[in-house]
């Protein structure tokens, strides 16, 4: 079993003039793939770092399998790390990089050999083990990387934005490998990245973090449909959510010369917000093109610019300016689109998000 448990965890530097985490709680289950993401500095690589017990604690208390870590030495919390940036010894072959932790355990050169020959079947890298580091590729070295965890059989698998160097196809084909790693050795992972593609695609739960502070955890599939606040309805999603300035007028939202009825669902929330603003959230993806002037029923309108348009197929991601502010549609077409378009747009009153104007917090 290995749960992880943080309590009331500060953590400070320059003697406590510069808190980066200021009031951590979370719990982390067995077997669980939870995936810290945020913006650079939101606080995600030194939890990972405290974790391990590469960073101390300034206060609170940290636990592994209900046991108290704070002071426990690294090597003595039964984890492993994998880094962005590989870490292998250069001079060492793949089969000795795996093997070097094990060496230093001082384990029987049978056990050795067959810790090592089975990561290497599982990670598909048997025929690279004579090979030194600098005659693989990149996604080849951060198998080695994850074998050399492997063979140690940790309780806990530590990764910080371990595919942040590779390319994009690379990244995609090592999402999948490390997602069924996890599915085959059935123990607790601890990602960290700043991609929330990475994050909705891999993770049991995600921890949204910004200023050390965790705004949300949930699944993928609810932070996308309920996001707490702006800043997670913000970050979670590709293209980012659009969020538009609007008041709340007669039992309808307005938003610059557009409107839309209230749906029925948020009747009771907004009830309290009659003739006072609010933001409204709407993801680039929930915009279809019209051609129908007479808008079918919670549907909303509206007639846009071009501004820049990208085309990927079958789809376009239009930017087109609202009240001084650029925002962006990802629409299903066939035909060509080109700066200074006129494109008519529409969106379904429930796949709208509200948002308390001065909180910033989701109107539920």
């Amino acid at each position: 079993m290995a749960t992880i448990k943080f309590r009331n965890v500060v953590k400070s530097f320059d003697n406590g003039k510069v808190t980066v985490i200021p009031d951590l709680c979370l719990e982390i289950a067995d077997k669980e793939f939870i995936v810290l993401v945020g913006p650079s500095g939101c606080g995600k690589s030194t939890t990972l770092r405290m974790i391990a017990g590469l960073e101390e604690i300034t206060s609170g208390e940290l636990y592994i399998d209900d046991l108290k870590v704070n002071d426990v030495a690294p090597k003595d919390r039964d984890i492993a790390m994998v880094f962005q940036s590989y870490a292998l010894y250069p001079h060492m072959s793949v089969y000795k990089n795996m093997a070097f932790a094990l060496k230093l355990k001082k384990l029987p050169k049978e056990e050795i050999d067959k810790k090592v020959r089975w990561a290497a079947k599982i990670l598909d890298i048997e025929p690279y083990l004579d090979r030194k580091p600098r005659a693989l590729s990149g996604g080849q070295r951060q198998r080695v990387a994850l074998g050399r965890a492997m063979v140690r059989n940790p309780k806990v698998f530590l990764l910080d934005e371990p595919l942040s160097n590779l390319d994009a196809k690379l990244r995609t084909e090592m999402r999948s490998q490390i997602t069924s790693l996890h599915n085959k050795l059935q123990t607790t992972f601890v990602y960290v990245t700043h991609d929330q593609t990475e994050a909705m695609t891999m993770a049991d739960r995600i921890v949204v973090m910004d200023k050390g502070i965790i705004q949300q955890v949930d699944t993928p599939q609810a932070l996308y449909n309920k996001p707490a606040n702006m800043f997670v309805a913000g970050f979670i999603g590709s293209p980012a959510m659009n969020f538009f300035e609007s008041r709340v007028t007669d039992g309808k939202i307005r938003f610059s010369e557009y409107e839309f009825d209230i749906p029925e669902s948020k009747i009771s929330s907004l009830q309290s917000y009659e003739g006072k603003d609010i933001i409204i959230g709407i993801r680039p993806e929930h915009f279809t093109e019209f051609t129908d002037t007479k808008p079918k029923k919670n549907t909303c309108l509206m007639t846009v610019e071009t501004e820049i348009s990208e085309m990927t197929g079958s789809e376009a991601n239009i930017y087109f300016e609202l009240n001084g502010k650029r925002h962006i549609a990802g629409i299903k077409t066939s035909r060509k689109i080109c700066s200074g378009d006129t494109v008519n747009l529409s969106f379904s009153s429930s796949d709208v998000h509200f948002f308390d104007k001065a909180t910033t917090k989701a109107i539920q």
